[in-house]
């Protein structure tokens, strides 16, 4: 007998396709398309969401960190694997072992890669990772041409990529990425003066608001998954066609029952009813990622309509207040995530409500529920 969850994650096949093969008609022929697939593909599972994005075309994958390449390599997923995260020493034969390309941002890291290449008597192509702005991860800009020279000097390494990440290009006519392209662009004529490099700094934001930073590569995350960064305000704004939302969050009514007026419901009664309330109890809580802050705000979707949390979410609990729906009874579907009927609660929505954004919402949910892929 299979044991399944109340609580299950819907991923949509058919959408991951079309929003990787919209990202490349947008990132123009010629500029390789990265899918981000680190964090579990963003919660939509990152071995079968790679295969999905393999299946039309995609041959560049990135992840965090090398524990998630391997996966990726052990599941028999092809093309370039790139960490981005960077590595402990003993781990620098892993990017051998399991051909995978190390982001370098540091001398240590590199002089290790260089010591393994000896060993085994290869080459380890790496790109160097720019901060042009971000203040995160890489070296800076004057750093670049010492830096290089140093690498250079490293027998067994080969510089085959420079790159950078956008800080705002979420933000639709911010200047600052276009400042911060023109000092990529420097960096990058310094880094590749003498050899031809791969150029990528376009996320998200970069292909769909600022086109022209594509370079020779792009690295789409939350966009692959059906979701703008600067969210409802992006899917509102484009005139195109859309990116989908590939994730739903199922779930099932457990039980319904009636309360009299003055019921307090929940830990701590935040919420006392007002009148009889029909109520539906779902088995959903915050160990399923459905955010504590979501009580008495959240909403969730039966029979098509919109039911409010009532109370404070519990740990694998919620309780939603059902008396303007009719005919509700137990093993009735709920929807957290997703469509049903006529309306439809989306990432963007759910992030608004916690005061943050979709990347979490999928990351939550998709990370901590029983995920079923479908077309």
């Amino acid at each position: 007998m299979s044991l399944t969850s109340f609580n299950q994650i819907r991923v949509s096949s058919a959408a991951l396709r079309h929003n990787y093969r919209l990202l490349q008609q947008r990132a123009g022929n010629g500029v390789r398309v990265l899918a981000m697939v680190k964090a579990d593909a963003y919660g939509h599972g990152m071995e079968e969401a790679a295969d999905v994005f393999a299946s039309v075309g995609c041959k560049d994958f990135g992840v965090a960190e090398i524990g998630e390449a391997v996966r990726l390599r052990s599941a028999g997923v092809i093309g370039n694997v790139f960490v981005f995260l960077g590595f402990r020493p003993e781990e620098s034969g892993l990017f051998f072992e399991y051909d995978i390309t190390p982001i370098i941002y540091d001398l240590e890291s590199a002089k290790s890669l260089s010591r393994e290449a000896l060993k085994r008597g290869q080459e380890k192509v790496v790109h160097l990772k720019v901060d042009c702005g971000m203040g995160r991860l890489g070296i800076l800009p004057q750093e670049v041409e010492t830096f290089v020279a140093d690498l250079q000097e490293l027998p067994g390494i080969v510089i085959g990529g420079v790159l950078s990440h956008f800080p705002k290009a979420d933000e639709y006519d911010s200047q600052h990425s276009f400042e911060q392209f023109s000092r990529f662009e420097g960096v990058s004529a310094k880094a590749g003066k003498d050899r031809s490099l791969v150029k990528h700094i376009a996320n998200s934001g970069g292909v769909l608001y600022f086109p022209d930073t594509c370079c020779d590569m792009v690295r789409a995350g939350i966009s692959l998954y059906g979701y703008y960064p600067d969210g409802r305000v992006g899917r509102e704004r484009e005139k195109g066609e859309k990116l989908q939302p590939a994730m739903s969050f199922i779930t099932r009514v457990l039980q319904v029952k009636t309360v009299p007026v003055d019921t307090g419901i929940s830990y701590g009664h935040t919420y006392i009813t007002k009148r009889e309330t029909r109520l539906a109890v779902l088995p959903v809580g915050y160990e399923d990622g459905l955010s504590r802050s979501l009580s008495n705000i959240g909403k969730v979707l039966i029979r098509g309509k919109r039911a409010v949390i009532r109370g404070r979410i519990c740990m694998n609990l919620c309780i939603v207040d059902i008396s303007e729906i009719e005919g509700v009874q137990s093993g009735d579907e709920a929807v957290i995530l997703g469509p049903q009927g006529n309306d439809c609660i989306s990432g963007d929505e759910i992030a608004e409500w916690m005061n943050s954004i979709s990347y979490e919402v999928l990351c939550l949910f998709g990370n901590n529920n029983e995920r079923k892929y479908r077309e």
